[in-house]
């Protein structure tokens, strides 16, 4: 095993319990040689090539924070004839192809079902229940640390700031949060999905991404008053039969939706399909012991020799992705001239007053993408309404 943090001791934890299914920890490689460790110094290793390179070992799990150098290690490991479990979204999303290519040349096994839902085995059920059927669409919430900060605000009416301190305080937000709270880590786990989803492996360069850096009080305070939450939904679905779009966006949602009661910590994620309709899966989508269970169950896995076939793309029923999506937002902001920026389409409702402004409608996801480097600098702040019926 590579790493031994918060995950890497949870997946020790998990597997300690299993009264199941038992495997053995040979070896733990890690970088720091001061750091005290819980568990007997003679599992330990700072040196790679004792794992890599030793003929006895079957089976490689990365579980760190450097996704070059967990890309390094997973390749080698691949290429050595090592079956490898991960849970690194990052290093995942950026080199897809590259890795099911890996996989095929040298016969060996790569799962990574806690990359992208933590404790939610979403990709083993698309790859097994959702092989054949017609997707229409994937959308939820991913990403634990933004939900846990977003629930805090509408349920105690604190300022972000506020909440995510106590985030932090609680162990859901890392020190620099920005992977989270911008929305990176949710566009990764939603490109990983999409490649079991529709066969199309998307560089998390082409989709466009926003996070709830930006959110006050006010948009709060908006969508209580209308009966909504505030939830950071990444979404991928068809727009036309062989071709799909995918953003990630903060999203308003109903008190009748499934979503609406998916707080805290939890995750969710809800699939639309032509004979299957509409199916809905909930779990932590943070912490060691969560994300842990799903390397365990990709360890089990292994043992049996499982891999993923990616039938949607032998199936290639989609080939091609777009921007060209129009979609109704509400856009809170200050400055005229950034509203100028979203080229609306349509507006359906406007607010002015001396604190605050906002307008809801329609804009183009394209533009959204032309704009993206403007929007870190400017005071707004973006919502997907989430109603249908407009494209």
């Amino acid at each position: 095993m590579f790493g031994y943090g918060c995950v890497g001791q949870g997946l020790h934890d998990v597997l300690n319990s299993s009264k199941g299914f038992k495997a053995d920890i040979v070896r733990i490689c890690v970088k720091d040689r001061n750091k005290k460790r819980r568990i007997p110094m003679e599992y330990f290793t700072y040196d790679r090539d004792d794992i890599l390179n030793d003929p006895s070992i079957n089976l490689v799990v990365e579980l760190i924070d450097d996704a070059d150098a967990a890309f390094d290690i997973v390749t080698t490991a691949m290429k050595n004839g090592k079956n490898v479990v991960s849970a690194n979204k990052v290093m995942i999303a950026k080199h897809m192809r590259e890795l099911v290519d890996l996989q095929e040349k040298y016969h060996v096994s790569f799962l990574y079902e806690a990359s992208a839902g933590a404790s939610i085995p979403i990709i083993r059920n698309l790859e097994e229940y959702y092989d054949n059927e017609l997707l229409y669409s994937l959308r939820g919430i991913l990403n634990g640390t933004t939900n846990y900060i977003l629930t805090l605000m509408h349920n105690q009416g604190i300022d972000y700031n506020v909440a995510l301190n106590e985030a932090r305080e609680k162990g859901f937000a890392e020190s620099d949060p920005t992977l989270d709270v911008d929305g990176w880590d949710a566009k990764y786990k939603l490109c990983i999905i999409t490649g079991h989803a529709y066969g199309l492996f998307l560089d998390p360069g082409e989709v466009f991404h926003y996070g709830i850096s930006r959110i006050s009080k006010f948009d709060i305070r908006y969508a209580r008053e209308k009966g909504l939450k505030i939830k950071l939904v990444p979404y991928v679905g068809k727009t036309n039969e062989n071709t799909i779009t995918s953003f990630v966006l903060p999203r308003f949602i109903s008190s009748d939706k499934y979503l609406y009661n998916v707080d805290n910590e939890y995750n969710g994620v809800i699939t639309e399909a032509a004979f299957a309709d509409k199916q809905f899966f909930s779990g932590k989508g943070a912490g060691g012991h969560a994300t842990g269970s799903a390397v365990l169950s990709d360890i089990s896995a292994n043992s049996y020799g499982y891999k993923y076939e990616y039938k949607k793309l032998q199936q290639a029923t989609v080939t091609s992705y777009t921007r060209d999506y129009r979609l109704e937002i509400y856009l809170r902001y200050n400055d005229e001239k950034d509203r100028e920026l979203f080229n609306f389409e349509e507006i359906t409702e406007y607010f002015s007053s001396r604190d605050y402004k906002y307008v809801v409608g329609i804009v183009n996801l394209k533009r959204l993408y032309e704009i993206r480097e403007q929007l870190p600098g400017i005071d707004v702040f973006i919502v997907n309404t989430g109603r249908k019926g407009i494209n």
